[in-house]
């Protein structure tokens, strides 16, 4: 294995690529809950009709599992710090794996809504974890690699999930695509038997006790979650969005979601190209190209043109993912990594979590869809130039 895929930790365990694939692969469980339930959302609306509150309850079935994400990955992380990472990552696969099937049965809606409540509780803990032991597991730029890989991953991963969920839900039904939560189970018995325990930092702080860095973390978080928000506008809202050009059919759509997809994953690759670039200008560049995509996507009056302003903005958010989660980590002790990684996680989720709220609330406000486009590009101006006033001075995020 060449020294720059794996760095020797401090027991004699030495992390290599198959550490890296098992957590990339338990990181796409999270989003996958939510992914693969997208094609049998029709289904479920028709099948729970009757139900007082459906057209607001279904949605939030599915929808459920961020928010939980959103609240619990913090306390995720503090119980990982202190239980340690790999046996909380193997429960919450387990309970995932479990929980996560039993809609496959349920017939009752709101037993539905609890069981995938109980999943979201899970998702907080493997992804908060899996991120966590990549920042254990990797220094520099090892780290920043798998930290691309994993984001570029989770975002590929939704072309295949969203596709196997509707072939699923087409010979299965609406609970089809539940059966996929078994694929954690695997995932746990490799996680069991590969992955090592950390060993904890002696690092020295203040009275010994390990402290997160607030006045450091939390901007980070902040612009984590507004990037959250404004990333899954275009995703939420895809298909409105390319109304705006011209009428569009459901396979178009999903064609342009996974192109939107293929764009945050090059642009979280492309994140390790900058070298020696810190962390303001990486920010600046994203959000250059995603207040261009927005602006161009709110003006378009072509389909095409829209569609190469939405890839424009997902490479920007590509490249903003990385950047966040590295800069936070960067500023982590090792003895609160656990923390830190779940407050970033909670930042994102909970970004994810009210960007239609939020969009959907703007529209009456501003006057239309392209105006709140045009509002998020003003927004990612104003960050432009904030970053810009911060990078003279600013230390080196990507290592040469």
């Amino acid at each position: 294995m060449s020294t720059h895929l794996a760095d020797v930790n401090p027991t004699n365990n030495q992390a290599s690529a198959k550490h890296g694939i098992i957590l990339i692969l338990a990181a796409i469980m999270p989003p996958m809950a939510i992914i693969t339930l997208i094609p049998i959302l029709p289904l479920l609306m028709k099948e729970f009709s009757d139900v007082q509150g459906s057209a607001f309850l279904v949605p939030i079935a599915l929808t459920i599992p961020a928010l939980c994400v959103a609240l619990f990955s913090p306390l995720a992380g503090w119980i990982s710090d202190k239980m340690g990472r790999k046996p909380v990552l193997i429960s919450a696969l387990l309970i995932y794996a479990i929980i996560g099937l039993v809609p496959y049965f349920l017939t009752n809606l709101t037993q539905i809504i609890i069981a995938r409540v109980i999943l979201g509780i899970a998702e907080a803990a493997i992804m908060t974890v899996a991120t966590a032991l990549i920042a254990d597991y990797f220094k520099g730029k090892a780290r920043q690699r798998w930290v691309s890989i994993q984001i570029a991953c989770v975002s590929l991963s939704a072309i295949v999930l969203i596709a196997i969920g509707g072939l699923l839900g087409e010979f299965f039904g609406s609970r089809g695509p539940f059966l996929l939560y078994l694929l954690a189970i695997p995932i746990a018995l490799c996680a069991a038997f590969i992955l090592y325990e950390p060993i904890k930092s002696h690092e020295k702080v203040s009275l010994d006790t390990p402290k997160v860095p607030w006045s450091r973390v939390l901007p980070l978080l902040f612009i984590t979650l507004f990037v959250g928000v404004v990333f899954y506008t275009i995703m939420v809202k895809l298909g409105a969005i390319l109304a705006l050009a011209s009428e569009v059919s459901p396979a178009i759509i999903g064609g342009i979601g996974a192109a939107a997809n293929i764009g945050m994953a090059l642009g979280s690759m492309a994140f390790g190209k900058f070298k020696g670039a810190s962390g303001p200008r990486l920010i600046s560049i994203g959000l250059t190209l995603s207040a261009i995509g927005y602006i161009g996507a709110a003006f378009s009056t072509a389909l095409i043109f829209t569609c190469i302003a939405i890839f424009v903005a997902s490479f920007g958010f590509g490249m903003l993912l990385p950047t966040m989660l590295n800069w936070i980590l960067s500023v982590l002790p090792r003895n609160v990594l656990g923390r830190g990684t779940g407050l970033w996680t909670g930042a994102f989720f909970l970004g994810q979590f009210t960007a239609p709220i939020i969009a959907t609330a703007l529209e009456s406000k501003v006057g239309g869809l392209e105006n709140v486009l045009i509002v998020y590009a003003g927004l990612s101006i104003i960050g432009v130039v904030m970053a810009l006033t911060k990078i003279k001075g600013a230390k080196g995020l990507v290592n040469h």
